[in-house]
């Protein structure tokens, strides 16, 4: 039997990090749950979306692994509802394999997904990877600022002149990423690399729904947009001053 004092740490005494888990189907919770676990994890279950979203206020879960087939409530809703109280990173488990259904959920606000059937480790190979890059994004002392832009990301905040502007984790890495070296193009190969890592595979028509989310929410006017410009056939710049 654990040791109720040591519930929630590892072996060398360190906080574990909550993944929670929101699936309906038994066997799949049950076996990304194991694989968490067995990585070095705390896992914390939901079988429905309402249950998702009074655990995540709950418990403050590090990462949410989601599906977007719930009984009760569509997981993009389960998205849109965390988003407006929370950056947690969001990986989503879909049956969904649809292109359009991908990226809805991308401008939501998720960070990753997952299209179903799917391996167990490469569940755990996402959410490492998230975090990884969520971890990096919350290194102390780099703030990044093109011209009235500021990316903050030891604070985790953007403002435009006056305006702050609310992004989620990957937004801001991505848009950092951009502001370090406005008028220099990026491809989308590159923009992948820098938020997600080599160690997966992604998906490249994820950044432009990155892109049209950051557009909407940072840009006046996001069909003329002044800082995070397309180049055609290439892929993405910031503007220079």
């Amino acid at each position: 039997m654990a040791d109720p004092a040591g519930a929630g740490y590892g072996r060398e005494g360190c906080e574990l990090r909550t993944i929670l888990v929101v699936e309906d189907e038994p066997k799949i919770l049950r076996i990304v749950c194991d694989y968490l676990d067995r990585a070095g994890f705390r896992s914390v279950e939901a079988v429905d979306g309402r249950a998702a979203l009074q655990l995540a206020q709950r418990d403050r879960p590090d990462l949410v692994v989601l599906d977007l087939g719930l009984p009760d409530m569509d997981g993009l809703d389960v998205i849109r509802r965390l988003r407006e109280r929370s950056r947690v990173p969001v990986v989503v488990l879909t049956a969904r394999g649809e292109e359009s259904d991908r990226l809805v959920g991308l401008e939501l606000g998720a960070d990753d997904y997952v299209v179903k059937p799917f391996s167990p480790k490469e569940v755990v190979a996402r959410v490492r990877a998230v975090l990884r890059r969520t971890e990096r994004a919350a290194e102390p002392g780099r703030v990044v600022r093109a011209g009235d832009v500021t990316v903050d990301l030891d604070r985790m905040s953007v403002t435009a002149g006056e305006r702050a502007v609310e992004l989620t984790r990957t937004e801001i890495q991505l848009l950092a990423t951009l502001a370090r070296q406005p008028g220099r193009v990026l491809t989308r190969a590159q923009l992948l690399d820098a938020i997600h890592g080599v160690e997966v595979d992604s998906y490249e028509r994820a950044i432009d729904a990155h892109v049209k989310n950051i557009r909407r929410k940072l840009e006046s006017d996001p069909r003329r947009p002044r800082y995070l410009l397309t180049v055609h056939a290439v892929g993405y710049r910031f503007a220079e001053s």
